[in-house]
This record gives C-alpha cells, structure tokens and sequence, in this order.
C-alpha cells in the first residue's frame, strides 16, 4: 500500500495545462510536418504552414496555441494499492484547474443560464480503478470547434462493419472545415451508448503516429484514414491531400442486439499530457 497527497495530483494538474496550453502534442506536430511536407496543394500548404508557425510560436511565447483554450478533460487511473489522503480528488483536481487558467481565456459555463463559471470548471473526470500502485493522469484541453463535430449512431447489427465505416467517414465529411481540419479522428466501437463515446474520446489521448497494438484495429485505421484523406477537404478546408493525421479506435464488447459507434474528432492542435504519480 502507497500514499498519495492530492495535492501532489493536483500541482501535476496544474504544471500540465500550463504547458500544454501553449504547445502541440509532439507526434502531433510531426504528423503536421509530415504532412507539408506532402501537401501538393498550394493552398493547403500555405495553411499549414501557418498551423505550424503559429505552434512554434506559441511555444516559444509560451503562448495559448489556440484561442479557444478548451475544456479540461482528465482520465485518472488509479492504482488500487494507492490510499489518496487530503481534499478529495475531484475537487482537488477541479481547484488545479481553477489555478491554471487565471491567466487563459475561461470557456466553462451553465448549459442552461449561459452564465460562465469564471474559471474554467468543472473539469471532466473519468477515473478507474487499476492494478497497482501508481496514479496515471491523462490529460487533454478539448476545444469545441471540434468537440461539436463530433457524433454518435446505434446501428443495427445486420448492418455491420461497413455501415459502421461510412458512418465515421461521412462524420468527417459533414463536418468538412468546422474543426481545422486536418484533424485527428477518435473512434470508438462498441460498448452501449455512452461507452462508446468514452471510448471515441479516450482514444484520442494515443500519441498521433503510434500504432493501435490491437493489430486488427490498425488495418481499420489505415483504411478509414486513407478514405477519409480522399475527401479532399484538407488543410483548413482548402482542399489538398491530408484531411485527418491519423485516426485512433478504441473498442468494447456490446450486446448482440447492436453496433454503438461514437466519433470524437480533435482539431489540428491536440494538447494533451499522460503523467504517472508514484505513491510513497
């Protein structure tokens, strides 16, 4: 058994939005290089060039790499070996939060009043309960240009997997230039209704340019990124030839009687950190 302050969890917290605010993921930003170095469109050359100046700035600036600093969203896996003393986590997590974004734009607010909650909480908490004796945090800054192209279909089962591949495509497609493309495109499969998009969002925090170690998943990744690429949408909408960086799947069993498939798509800019907090 280890012992864990969270006020430790929450100092790593708020040192995590603090920097990540101001750069890219960094498979992220070499998947943007990647892809200029691709692009034959002239147009779309010419804005990812500017994607990729305005990164390298933000992070020599230390400087919000995008002006909607997002929504804060933590995945905590907690060690079932670790005993947690002090406030409790969440709002431990949620003051780290308050804290960061002092000095960044604060988007937070009541779906109803519309009055903004003044510091850019609450944060959304997914936590679980793993083996061992470590507290994994992952961390992401959701901005909603992209966050509101996202969707989610329960398909009957006789439609099957290539109902379920059209369903992620024309996603991408619907949304066209809304999230700044090109985009990564998280995906889950499975599961019942809300599973699948905790999924879908979960499988955005994989480092842009890994590959999925489900084996199976890889080749659908491939495939739907290749289909979704052909669109043609590209860079910021101007056409060209990368439209998505990478597309990541996440999946869980269902019940025979269906087929959830959840799209969570994610802007140019991912902003994300994975920290582990050893107890003592």
């Amino acid at each position: 058994m280890s012992v864990l302050d969270t006020q430790s969890i929450a100092d790593a917290v708020e040192s995590a939005i603090g920097s990540i605010a101001c750069r890219i993921e960094s498979g992220c930003l070499r998947a943007l290089e990647q892809a200029r170095a691709k692009e034959s469109r002239a147009s779309a050359a010419f804005a990812l060039d500017v994607m990729l100046d305005n990164a390298r700035l933000a992070e020599r600036e230390s400087r919000p790499v995008c002006q909607d600093t997002g929504m804060v969203i933590v995945f905590v896996e907690l060690g079932q070996q670790v005993r947690l003393q002090g406030a409790l986590l969440d709002d431990a997590i949620h003051a780290a939060v308050a804290r960061a974004y002092r000095p960044l734009r604060k988007s937070v607010l009541d779906p109803i009043t519309r009055v903004n909650t003044g510091d850019n909480t609450p944060a959304v908490i997914h936590t679980s309960i793993v083996a061992g004796d470590s507290v994994k945090l992952e961390i992401m800054l959701k901005g909603f240009g992209s966050e509101n192209m996202s969707a989610v279909t329960l398909l009957n089962p006789a439609q099957g997997l290539e109902c379920a591949k059209d369903f992620i495509v024309d996603t991408v497609a619907r949304a066209a230039s809304n999230p700044c493309p090109p985009v990564i495109v998280g995906v889950g499969l499975g599961g019942t209704l809300e599973k699948a998009c905790l999924l879908s969002k979960h499988a955005l925090m994989r480092s842009v340019g890994t590959p999925n170690p489900d084996a199976q998943l890889d080749e659908l990744e491939r495939e739907l990124l290749a289909r979704i690429n052909a669109l043609g949408i590209g860079a910021q909408g101007f056409g060209g030839d990368t439209t998505a960086l990478a597309v990541h799947i996440e999946r869980f069993a269902t019940h025979i009687s269906s087929l959830p498939v959840a799209v969570n798509i994610l802007c140019h800019c991912s902003r994300s950190a994975t920290i582990v907090l050893q107890g003592e």
